[in-house]
């Protein structure tokens, strides 16, 4: 297992705002070497004292080896860096949905790929998946979003095990709503006649009001770094949204029931067929 009371390396992705940058920061407050990675490092506007950043676009899979290798030995990876998407299924085109899924899944495997073998051959490393609490619970006009992060979660359940012989853990970490402006940067895929436009703005303004009064990206911050600095972390942690009650409730009721209550929490009146 790792020597999680020792400085180490932490490589983290997304790290130029957000719940990235303060992840970060937090790591360097406690005294490990920190790596942020940015799609054009020498344009962060906010930089965190303390925190190399290198360059790095998750849809670019070669990037995710050069990276890797510039930085050479990386015991803690978070991949947090990710693209928010929203709208009608039927209103995003297939080149929408595969940019996300390059974006949000095969980046962060790529790289995680790039890191495993340092990581296996020292006998110790941690990497955490950042996902969302959209993939435990969906809601429409999410989907494409929703099955990234799932995508994420499963492949660290997955993964554990896989790795765990060689003193590597893996850890799947989902957010709920966050205060960090997200909203402001989510791709929008809804048509001007679009069927689906007056729920989907429904959605949408419920969604702002909700993030408006999320949990900070500093609280989010410190449950990514503890769980990879624990000494024996668990395969899952969550935060936000009274994730503690929620998650609860969904194992004791039916699955129907609370896509239900998820779609009122967003403003969406319940339909049956």
């Amino acid at each position: 297992m790792a020597d999680t009371a020792r400085s180490q390396v932490v490589l983290v992705t997304g790290a130029s705002s957000g719940i990235g940058a303060e992840v970060a920061r937090l790591f360097v407050e406690r005294g490990h070497t920190v790596y942020g990675t940015s799609r054009t490092p020498e344009s962060v506007a906010n930089p965190v004292r303390g925190v190399n950043y290198v360059a790095l676009d998750n849809a670019d899979y070669g990037s995710a080896a050069e990276c890797a290798q510039k930085i050479g030995v990386v015991d803690i990876l978070i991949n947090n860096a990710g693209e928010s998407q929203a709208g009608a299924l039927e209103d995003t085109s297939m080149d929408a949905i595969e940019k996300l899924f390059a974006v949000n899944v095969f980046g962060p495997i790529a790289l995680t790929k790039a890191v495993l073998p340092g990581m296996r051959e020292r006998g110790r490393g941690t990497v955490v998946m950042v996902g969302s609490m959209l993939s435990s619970f969906p809601v429409a006009f999410r989907s494409n979003y929703a099955a990234t992060k799932s995508a994420l979660k499963a492949f660290a359940f997955a993964t554990r095990r896989e790795v765990a012989p060689y003193g590597v853990r893996m850890i799947s970490v989902e957010p709920g709503t966050i205060a960090t402006g997200i909203g402001d940067r989510r791709s929008i895929h809804i048509g001007d006649s679009s069927p689906y436009r007056e729920e989907y703005e429904t959605l949408s303004a419920a969604t702002r009001s909700n993030e408006d009064a999320g949990i900070d990206a500093t609280t989010m911050a410190r449950v990514i770094v503890d769980a990879a600095l624990a000494e024996n972390p668990k395969p899952f942690y969550a935060k936000g949204n009274q994730a503690g009650i929620v998650f609860l409730l969904r194992r004791l009721m039916p699955r129907q029931l609370i896509l239900d209550m998820t779609a009122r929490k967003h403003g969406l009146r319940k339909v049956r067929v």
